[in-house]
This record gives structure tokens, C-alpha cells and sequence, in this order.
């Protein structure tokens, strides 16, 4: 018999037992397993199961290389599998501690899938009125107690941010203290999810309704990424900014500051005049921005390597394909309260080559100050 596994994560502590706790009264049968890792300081992290009248059991397993995460995904599994052999499980609804990322264990569990185990969806939890304060929180994670190993260098924004956007169901708690502009700005921010409230029978009928890790990666993935939209409501907007001209590096690199602290979230893919064939992501919140390579423009590649690309990555790139660049491309979006989108608009677009350095061609672009290389070289 095949055991069902929701996984319900988010930082949104309350919210999250709202979800939990609701499904493991709506479904007979159901536990939840959970891995507490504010002990990990300890050497250990705690692992409890519990069903709808209470704790079942709590026990201890050690670090897995001075890492609670690492400890987490060794136990997690032979948990699951023990679950499933019992035979009177109906769904394992696995819940994440606080910073501990959805995508990292959806892929772990998808990864042993198969006569024992089937993923069935991934939920954040969320209180609209915590998620302004989370995604502007620049804090890392030590700082809030919430690193879940000693090299953690994320920041609560950024974690915040990468827990909603990954998950395509988010159980909504009833916050008395959540305005329309907390209520826009979750709908910008993530507008595929499908909303519903944390004690639905909706939900119940999401846990079971499927999930597929490939398609979720593919939806994060720079290049082919599911960004949102313009929008514009309740004071809360969202600026899709595309060109094809590439950036001058340093223009760019002098304006990260201000365009980092422009939007409560930013995101999206972008190329530089001296990187011409490398594909750049750009993901910021909480006033941090992380920019990194993601591998070549599929414009710089031979044909015969395009069979080795994901047929996800063809597909988008032949959406937005332009005669002379390919997919190269600026596609970056930034959505706040009380976003300045001329502002950010007019600061983009002056760091763009001007037409003097654009007709000089790719062999002059390659000669321009590499001003990335600090951010970029010294991550690959």
C-alpha cells in the first residue's frame, strides 16, 4: 500500500499548526511527523509524531555533519518508509520546521517514491498579514535563531520568499490583522498558488491531489520561470520590466543598492554586455540580492546541444525568441507597496547600453570593466 506524504512548511508558525492540524482531524488515520531543529545547538533534533488526539512519540537523532537540514533528510525518509510497512497510515503529513525550505524536501521524498511513498502536494502555511514583515526582513538566520546549520548564510527574507513561491497551495490562516494590501501583495507575489483557508474542506482535497518536482523546479528556474504579472492594487504593485539590450556592468553594478531596496521582491533573469553568453539570475528580498550563473543563453550553444536541454527550457526560450539575441534577454520584476515603477524603470534602463556602445559590437562589450567578477567568479 502506497503511503500519501503532504508536506506542509512556512515560517508562519501559527498558520502552519492551523494546516497541520486541521488536516490530521479531516483525514482518519492521518500523523504528522515533524523535526524540531532548535535543538540542533545540542547535537540532536528532536522527531515527534502525533495524530489528532496527540503526541504519539518523541525521539532523538543526531546531526549529520554539524547540520540539522542533513539530519532531517537522513531521518525523514526511513520515518516515512516505517509509516507506510505499518499499513494503517492514511496520509503522512510532513511538517517543516520553520526555515527549513519546502523544495530541498519535496525532491528527497519524490527521490524514494514508489511502491511505498507518493508525494502528494507541498502547502505553505501563511498569516497575510506576517508576509511584509518576513520578506522585508533582512536578518540572516542566525540572527533569529533559525539557522539550521552553523554555515546558514540565508536571510529570513530571502527563505521567506523561496517557501512561498515554491509551494502551488497556500493554506491562508484568518488574520483579523490582514488588510487588502497584505491580501494584494500575496497575490502578486505568488498569483498561480491556489489560496484556501487553513480549515477547508478544499484543503483537505488538495493534500492528495499531486505534485510533481520536476514541473515545480522548472517553475523556479530563471529561465524559464513563472514570474508574475503587471499589476496594480490596493497600493500594492508589480513592474514586469523586459528589453533586449544587455546591461553596461558597471552602470549596473552601481545601481544594485538602489534597485535591491526598490521592492519588497525582486526577481527574474538578466545578461550582461562582458558575459554576453551567460544567463544571470537575480533574486532579492529583505534588502539582500543574490545574483548568480545559471549556466549559458540556450542562443550560445550548438545546435546538436540542445537535445541535452529540458524540453521545459526549449519551449520557453521559443516563446521569446528574438532574431538577433535568441533568448537573451532582460526579464526582471519587482513587486512592493508603494513601488516607484518610473523610478525603477528610468534607473534599468540608463544602466542598459547606450546606442554608441551597443553598435560596437560583442568584441568591445567583452572588453567593458567586469565589475561582477567579485559577485559572480567567486561562486563558480
Amino acid at each position: 500500500m502506497t503511503l500519501p506524504v503532504v508536506i506542509v512548511g512556512g515560517m508562519h508558525r501559527d498558520a502552519r499548526k492551523e494546516t497541520v492540524e486541521h488536516l490530521l482531524r479531516a483525514v482518519p488515520g492521518s500523523i504528522a511527523l515533524h523535526h524540531d531543529l532548535s535543538p540542533a545547538a545540542g547535537g540532536n533534533v528532536l522527531r515527534t509524531l502525533r495524530d489528532s488526539g496527540g503526541p504519539i512519540s518523541a525521539d532523538e537523532t543526531p546531526l549529520v555533519n554539524d547540520c540539522a537540514c542533513c539530519a532531517l533528510r537522513e531521518d525523514l525518509v526511513p520515518e516515512l518508509e516505517r509509516l507506510a510497512a505499518g499499513g494503517l497510515t492514511r496520509l503522512a503529513v510532513v511538517e517543516l520546521w520553520d526555515s527549513v525550505e519546502p523544495r530541498a524536501m519535496a525532491e528527497v521524498v519524490a527521490a524514494h517514491a514508489g511502491d511505498a511513498l507518493e508525494l502528494t502536494n507541498v502547502i505553505t502555511a501563511v498569516d497575510p498579514a506576517l508576509v511584509l514583515p518576513c520578506l522585508g526582513n533582512g536578518d540572516d538566520l542566525a540572527e533569529a535563531g533559525l539557522a539550521a546549520a552553523a554555515a546558514d548564510q540565508r536571510t529570513v527574507g530571502d527563505t521567506w520568499a523561496r517557501q512561498l513561491e515554491y509551494a502551488p497551495v497556500l493554506a491562508i490562516a484568518d488574520s483579523g490583522e490582514a488588510d487588502d494590501e497584505d491580501r494584494a501583495l500575496l497575490a502578486q507575489l505568488h498569483p498561480t498558488a491556489r489560496q484556501v483557508p487553513t480549515g477547508s474542506s478544499e484543503l483537505t482535497r488538495l493534500a492528495f491531489a499531486g505534485f510533481d518536482v520536476e514541473t515545480a523546479a522548472a517553475a523556479q528556474h530563471p529561465a524559464c520561470a513563472l514570474l508574475p504579472q503587471e499589476a496594480d492594487e490596493a497600493g500594492v504593485a508589480t513592474l514586469v520590466w523586459q528589453r533586449r539590450r544587455p546591461f553596461h556592468p558597471e552602470r549596473l553594478y552601481e545601481a544594485l543598492e538602489d534597485l535591491t531596496c526598490a521592492a519588497a521582491r525582486s526577481r527574474g533573469r538578466f545578461w550582461l554586455a562582458d558575459r554576453p553568453d551567460t544567463l544571470l539570475a537575480w533574486d532579492a528580498a529583505g534588502g539582500a540580492l543574490c545574483v548568480e550563473s545559471v549556466g549559458p543563453w540556450l542562443a550560445s550553444l550548438p545546435d546538436a546541444a540542445w537535445d541535452l536541454v529540458p524540453a521545459v527550457r526549449r519551449a520557453a526560450a521559443a516563446l521569446d525568441w528574438d532574431p538577433e539575441h535568441g533568448d537573451c534577454c532582460q526579464h526582471l520584476v519587482f513587486t512592493s507597496p508603494g513601488l516607484d515603477r518610473h523610478g525603477i524603470e528610468q534607473l534599468l534602463d540608463s544602466c542598459l547600453l547606450t546606442d554608441a556602445e551597443y553598435t560596437a559590437g560583442r568584441q568591445a562589450w567583452k572588453q567593458l570593466p567586469a565589475a561582477f567578477g567579485p559577485l559572480l567568479d567567486s561562486v563558480s
